[in-house]
């Protein structure tokens, strides 16, 4: 399904689960991902949750065209379709980018969330993350899709994914370039990290009851950047899965889907 924001965008969303729950878990993609990347999460929570999931504008079936958006622009898209949908109080659960999508919504409807799960997330950047932003950049800008995400996966995915493949690797590389064969989409979707300055403040504003999930092994946001999160959100609850790298829809996820529910019972 298709919805229409402010600037005339397409921006494509799903539905699932339990349509008539009174509660709703949003899921937010990471950086190349797309609605897809959730269909080994959503069998734990389809029983009990309204689902929404959705390509922001530069992913999956969205479109692709027009200038890059900050993180506030993007969860003031979120914002809309949610809107459109009816939905009051979600549940947000954004990985990697979609996690910073959430911090932002989180901040800016601060009445509109009713609970926040963060996984492999930051809010801000060191030289060594920054090191791995210009390698993708200009892996991207070299040799597209095709040779970014060849240099990406070792820094997402563990080394025991490797050796033991939810998608084997080869079929993950092919699914993912039909979505992502468009360098200038990336390039504005990376844009949005690349100028973001650090958010530590504004996480401050966040009371919404969080958590942050983060794998023990992510090369790309090691574990402290994930703790900065935690001491800057009072009301959070910060958590290791171990073994894990950053990729954690598709890495150990009925582990991670049982902290994700053990977190949402307890409220």
């Amino acid at each position: 399904m298709l919805y229409t924001n402010t600037l005339n965008q397409n921006i494509y969303y799903e539905v699932k689960g339990n349509l008539t729950s009174p509660k709703t878990i949003v899921f937010l993609n990471g950086l190349t991902q797309s609605t897809l990347s959730w269909y080994f999460v959503i069998p734990f929570f389809e029983k009990d949750f309204k689902i929404v999931l959705m390509d922001f504008i530069f992913q999956g079936q969205s479109d692709k065209d027009g200038e890059w958006k900050n993180f506030d622009q993007h969860a003031e898209d979120l914002n809309g379709l949610l809107h459109e949908l009816n939905i009051n109080s979600p549940i947000l659960c954004g990985l990697s980018y979609g996690s910073l999508v959430a911090q932002h919504y989180a901040v800016n409807y601060q009445n509109e969330v009713k609970q926040l799960v963060l996984l492999s997330t930051f809010a801000h950047k060191t030289p060594y993350f920054e090191a791995i932003e210009l390698s993708w950049w200009n892996a991207l800008k070299t040799g597209g899709y095709n040779l970014l995400l060849d240099i990406m996966l070792p820094s997402v995915l563990s080394e025991e994914y490797f050796s033991h493949p939810i998608i084997p690797i080869e079929l993950m590389k092919e699914s993912r370039k039909e979505l992502n064969q468009n360098s200038n989409a990336i390039f504005n979707l990376m844009r949005a990290t690349r100028e973001r300055r650090d958010y530590r403040p504004d996480l401050a504003k966040i009371t919404t009851r969080s958590l942050i999930l983060h794998g023990e092994k992510d090369l790309l946001i090691p574990l402290h950047l994930g703790q900065e999160v935690h001491k800057n959100i009072a009301n959070s609850n910060f958590e290791i899965i171990k073994g894990a790298g950053h990729t954690l829809n598709l890495e150990l996820v009925p582990i991670v889907c049982q902290r994700i529910l053990n977190f949402l019972n307890e409220a």
